[in-house]
């Protein structure tokens, strides 16, 4: 039995092909991993390519520096709040029976009705 390991060829690009993905990289607001993404090849193989050919990466140009769009001056804009209430007492219990573990909040004016609850869980 004859076991045949397949060798990893290198691909082999036209200077034609490798011209077009060039001029597609020179173009304003495309980033060179895109267009590599785009054909099918490696981000540092269009780098060199570039760098081979004196073709400055786009990321690298000095141009002109892209400003966002004018907005109107900031200003203060008041709110109105709604007035913060008092917050109403509760009962807070951390029980633990057994394996069981509780953490309970309960509001103050049923204070009785906790304590019957209460009773019964522990009863």
């Amino acid at each position: 039995m004859d076991v045949v390991i397949p060798r990893r060829r290198r691909r082999r690009h036209s200077e034609a092909f490798k011209q077009s993905v060039i001029s597609a990289c020179s173009s304003p607001g495309v980033s060179v991993a895109g267009v590599a993404l785009a054909n099918e090849l490696n981000a540092n193989q269009v780098r060199r390519w570039l760098r081979e050919r004196g073709v400055e990466p786009p990321s690298r140009r000095g141009g002109e520096a892209v400003s966002p769009a004018p907005t109107a001056e900031p200003r203060f804009v008041p709110l109105a709040l709604a007035p913060e209430a008092e917050p109403k007492p509760v009962i807070r219990l951390d029980v633990q029976r057994g394996a069981a573990r509780l953490k309970l909040e309960w509001p103050i004016e049923a204070a009785d009705a906790c304590g019957a609850w209460l009773r019964q869980w522990l009863a």
